[in-house]
């Protein structure tokens, strides 16, 4: 059908505004699927990572001019026909509220409610808001800013309860329902990359569906879901085994309504499609997710934990070591890191965890300045890190509102609660503080300087002892690995996998985990052969700004037939704040008979690889020779 049942809804709608709005917000919703894990009640981390996000909190999101956000939903100000100035304040709302949770600062509190309350402020009585010229509704980023307005109301509404966020993210949601079916019913029509960046709004639609009970917006969902499978749609479902790169034909506008490879929108969509399938149930949406997510990493994902060129899907991972133009946009880095969390939340499967880690350490990192107040647009594997444009005239561009929500996804993910003990995700210096099956508050103390080495330590501490069974996470890369509780080693470690310790635990019991941090030498191309080197989760990198050779001279890792180099860790006395330095031996290009060397290099972690006081150049692929009596 064309319009979607649009009387009967309308109808619904005129006789929904009749009640009070506080009948529908004591409905709760029973999702068909449970999730395997729950996040921790708390976190408070210490070193790297606690100066990183407190960094980012200080330096770019506190001191973001809120009012500016606010300006183009203002009545005077709605003019937009075609730009996405709307998407801002939701990227940037969504990032405070997470890192809320992590740090509950007054100083974050206050702005929440300022910048919910500015908001709300500028809905229309018909429920719109957004920027868009009355007569420009629906087309351009309009529907894919009113997303991020209902998300970012839906946010201040967990953490506050405050009805009148809730209100407004319903009547924001029937306002999109009713212009819908005043136009043509169909979503997928409206804007651009096959009506992706639209359709991504069925995230929030479930989710007001899980906070409120209104069927409306199940079925809501539901049709959009339908309309994904027309031939206008995006084909979310039917092409989940086909590689992302080409479910469609290369249009003529690469930004345009009819591409269909537009990364950070597809990932969103289907991150919609896992919160349909808790409240479903159905089998088909959670497999498409899971066979589109082995896809994008089989084809796409580099070595640095994202991809993506000039912001879509392309075969990335053939091609990483060479020059790739607008390389690991920094909203396809986030979203990637989300949907990988998605599933890592839904599934516990360690493979997920790994990925994340891969994603959080090296591309998403990499792409924060060092004091958190700017984030990349693109971050290359080789080159320099440089800022993004301005868009839009506001201040910022889509990759700086958006980085902050990959940071502060992480920590209350790194220690988790499951239906029989707890489970160890990530290690980081730090407090963890869960709840156990039997309803007991159970603190995990890590003590680590991981991921500079692969010491972790961890204390338990709880009331009373219980017997229950905690996952520690071993890491696919992770071959030579030990661990023991209270002196006593475990058996039966396997790389990739959880390893399950059930035991009756109290306070003063010690996990003792030894990693696997020998220096990985990684090969890749195919008429051109690349090597780069790995340390556990870290891509490291050479740098101008300690490079005794130049980075362009050809270098071959001193590796064992194993594909292990060793690595020796250096004092770091350039000033820069790195996090992990070291130095290599490689076999330069040598012109005589028998090679010359070998060479020691100095190496740094990807994330801090041109991110010091001084702009540098940087290199992760190194070219290898092509040598034709060998091939």
């Amino acid at each position: 059908m064309a319009r979607y049942g649009s009387i009967m809804l309308f109808n619904a709608m005129l006789c929904w505004l009749c009640f009070a709005y506080s009948a529908s917000f004591s409905q709760s919703v029973k999702p068909a699927i449970n999730d395997a894990l729950s996040p921790a009640v708390s976190v408070q981390l210490n070193g790297y990572l606690a100066d990183k996000l407190n960094s980012d909190i200080d330096n770019r999101l506190l001191v973001q001019d809120v009012d500016r956000l606010i300006a183009p939903f203002k009545l005077e100000n709605r003019t937009e026909t075609s730009l996405w100035q709307s998407e801002f304040w939701g990227k940037w709302f969504t990032s405070v509220a997470l890192a809320y949770r992590y740090h509950p600062d007054p100083r974050l509190k206050v702005t929440l409610d300022h910048a919910a309350a500015g908001l709300i402020a500028t809905q229309t009585p018909d429920g719109y808001i957004g920027n868009y010229a009355p007569t420009h509704r629906l087309q351009g980023w309009d529907i894919w800013g009113r997303k991020y307005c209902i998300l970012g109301l839906l946010a201040h509404y967990d953490i506050t309860k405050d009805k009148k966020s809730l209100t407004a993210a319903t009547r924001l949601a029937d306002n999109l329902i009713n212009d819908l079916n005043k136009k043509d019913g169909i979503i997928v029509t409206k804007g651009n990359y096959r009506g992706m960046a639209a359709s991504s709004v069925l995230e929030p639609i479930c989710l007001l569906y899980n906070r409120t009970g209104n069927k409306k917006y199940l079925d809501f969902a539901n049709e959009i879901v339908r309309q994904w499978e027309t031939p206008e749609g995006p084909q979310l479902i039917s092409k989940a085994n086909v590689n992302v790169a080409e479910r469609f034909p290369k249009p003529k506008n690469w930004y345009s309504p009819e591409q269909g490879q537009k990364a950070y929108e597809m990932m969103s969509c289907y991150e919609g499609l896992l919160e349909l399938y808790r409240i479903t149930g159905n089998k088909t949406y959670r497999q498409a997710v899971e066979d589109v997510w082995d896809n994008i990493k089989k084809t796409e994902i580099d070595i640095a934990g994202s991809g993506a060129s000039t912001e879509m899907w392309f075969g990335g991972k053939a091609v990483e070591n060479t020059p790739i133009n607008h390389f690991q946009e920094t909203c396809v880095t986030v979203t990637w890191l989300k949907l990988t969390q998605q599933l890592l939340r839904l599934t516990g499967d360690a493979k997920y965890a790994d990925e994340a880690e891969r994603t959080y350490y090296n591309a998403l990192l990499g792409s924060m300045s060092k004091h958190g107040a700017e984030w990349a647009k693109y971050t290359p594997l080789n080159g320099e890190r440089l800022p993004g444009s301005e868009q839009c005239g506001m201040g910022l561009n889509c990759c700086i509102a958006s980085g902050p929500r990959g940071l502060f996804a992480i920590p209350l993910f790194m220690a988790m609660e499951n239906i029989d003990g707890l489970q160890l995700n990530y290690f980081a210096d730090g407090v963890f503080k869960l709840t156990t099956p039997k309803s007991q508050a159970i603190i995990l103390s890590q003590h680590t300087d991981y991921p500079k080495s692969g010491f972790i330590n961890i204390e338990v501490n709880l009331p009373k002892t219980e017997d229950m069974a905690i996952n520690i996470r071993i890491p696919a890369w992770s071959a030579k690995t030990k661990l023991s509780v209270n002196g006593v080693e475990i058996t039966g470690i396997q790389p990739g996998r959880y390893t399950k310790i059930k035991r009756t635990w109290k306070t003063g019991d010690k996990i003792t985990l030894q990693l696997d941090m020998r220096g990985r030498v990684i090969q890749t191309g195919t008429a051109l052969q690349s090597a780069a080197i790995m340390r556990g989760p870290i891509v490291l990198a050479r740098d101008t700004r300690f490079e005794g050779t130049n980075i362009s001279a050809v270098m071959r890792p001193l590796a064992d037939r194993n594909g292990y180099i060793a690595l020796t860790d250096l004092t770091n006395n350039i000033g820069d704040d790195i996090l992990l330095l070291c130095k290599a031996k490689f076999i330069p290009e040598s012109y005589t008979e028998a090679a010359k060397g070998p060479v020691e290099i100095t190496l740094c972690d990807y994330a801090s690889a041109g991110n010091g006081n001084k702009s540098s150049f940087f290199a992760v692929w190194w070219p290898q020779l092509l040598r034709p009596s060998e091939n």
